[in-house]
C-alpha cells in the first residue's frame, strides 16, 4: 500500500472510530429515558406527536446501531451513509428551531425539550459540531476503508477463499 492509501486508512480508522463513539454514546444516553429522547424530538414542532414518539423511541436504538458498526468497522459505508442521513435531519432540525425562535436543547446526548427560563440555545455550537461529525461521515461513505476494520478482515479472507474457488475449470472437467 502507498503512503498516501496509508495515511487514508489510518485517518479513516480515526474518522470511523471517533463517529461510532458519538453514536454509541448518543444512543446509550437517550435509551435509559425513552421518554426525553420523545420529549426532545417533540420539542422541534416539526411532526404531529405520535410520529414524534415513533421517532423518539427509535432513534436511540438506531444511534447505538450504528455506533456499534462504525466501531467495528462493520458494513462502514452503510453505516456512515446511515450517519450522514441521520446528520442532515438534526442539522436541518437544528436550523429549524433556530430560524423559528424556538429556545429548545437538541436532545443530541439525551435531555433535550424546552429550555428553563434564562438559559440560552447553543445553536451555533451544535452546528458546528454536527457540520463536523456530518463532514466525517461523508469521507466515510467515499471511501469506508479503513486500517482496521471487520470489513477489511472480511474482504482479506474472501480474497484468500477466493483463488482456488474462481480458478478456472479446464477443458477436461467441462467435458
Amino acid at each position: 500500500m502507498k503512503a498516501g492509501g496509508r495515511i487514508r486508512a489510518w485517518s479513516g480508522t480515526g474518522l470511523r472510530l471517533l463517529l461510532g463513539a458519538v453514536f454509541l454514546v448518543a444512543g446509550a444516553l437517550k435509551v435509559t429515558d425513552l421518554a426525553g429522547s420523545v420529549r426532545a424530538v417533540g420539542a422541534y414542532q416539526l411532526m404531529p406527536y405520535e410520529a414524534a414518539e415513533a421517532a423518539g423511541a427509535v432513534l436511540p436504538f438506531l444511534e447505538i446501531t450504528v455506533g456499534i458498526l462504525l466501531l467495528a468497522g462493520l458494513a462502514t459505508r452503510f453505516a456512515a451513509a446511515v450517519s450522514t442521513l441521520l446528520l442532515t435531519a438534526f442539522t436541518a432540525g437544528i436550523i429549524s428551531a433556530w430560524a423559528r425562535g424556538l429556545s429548545i436543547d437538541c436532545g443530541c446526548f439525551g435531555g433535550g425539550g424546552a429550555l428553563a427560563a434564562g438559559q440560552s440555545p447553543q445553536y451555533g455550537w451544535e452546528l458546528a459540531r454536527d457540520g463536523l461529525l456530518l463532514a466525517a461521515a461523508a469521507v466515510l461513505v467515499v471511501w469506508p476503508r479503513t486500517a482496521v476494520s471487520a470489513d477489511g478482515w472480511l474482504a482479506r479472507a474472501a480474497a484468500e477463499a477466493e483463488p482456488t474457488a474462481a480458478r478456472p475449470a479446464s477443458d477436461a472437467e467441462t467435458g
